[in-house]
C-alpha cells in the first residue's frame, strides 16, 4: 500500500470485522466516515439462495489495492479501507466492507460509493451462488 490514505486493503477467508475497518480509519482530521457492509442475502433473481463461494484471481489483491489508490487520488479523503471475503459464506455473512474518511461527509459518501462500485466492476472476484432448487450460478466470472 503505497498511498498514504490507504489504511486497510485485504482479501480474507476468515470472517470480516466491521470494527477493525472503522478502527483502521480512526483519525482526528476526519469529520465523516462512511461505511458499506455487503452481506450474503437469502435470495437473488427470484430464487432462494442457500449459500455461496467467492473465488479470487491471484491478481485480485493487487487490483483491489490499485482501485483503492485511484479512489484516494480522485477524492479528497484522509483514509480508504476495503476488505473482501473469499471462500464459503452463509446467509448473513459479511462479504465485503469498504469505508472512507474525509473532512466532510459529502466527499466520504461519494468516495465510498465510487469505491464499492469500482471494486465490484474491476476486481477479479467471482461469486458462485447455490440456490434452494438445486441450481447454481457464477456471477462476475470471465
Amino acid at each position: 500500500m503505497s498511498h498514504s490514505a490507504l489504511r486497510l486493503v485485504d482479501l480474507r477467508e476468515t470472517p470480516l470485522d466491521v470494527a477493525e475497518v472503522v478502527a483502521a480509519l480512526d483519525d482526528d482530521a476526519s469529520g465523516g466516515l462512511t461505511l458499506f457492509v455487503g452481506r450474503v442475502r437469502d435470495h437473488d433473481g427470484g430464487k432462494g439462495v442457500e449459500g455461496l463461494d467467492y473465488s479470487a484471481h491471484p491478481t485480485a489483491l493487487a487490483k483491489l489495492t490499485e482501485v483503492c489508490e485511484r479512489i484516494a487520488e480522485r477524492y479528497d479523503v484522509q483514509g480508504v479501507a476495503a476488505v473482501h471475503r473469499t471462500g464459503t459464506l452463509a446467509i448473513g455473512d459479511i462479504a465485503v466492507v469498504v469505508a472512507t474518511t474525509a473532512a466532510h461527509r459529502g466527499e466520504a459518501f461519494t468516495a465510498s460509493r465510487a469505491l464499492i462500485d469500482t471494486l465490484k466492476s474491476e476486481v477479479p472476484i467471482w461469486k458462485h451462488q447455490r440456490f434452494g432448487d438445486g441450481t447454481d450460478e457464477w456471477v462476475g466470472s470471465p
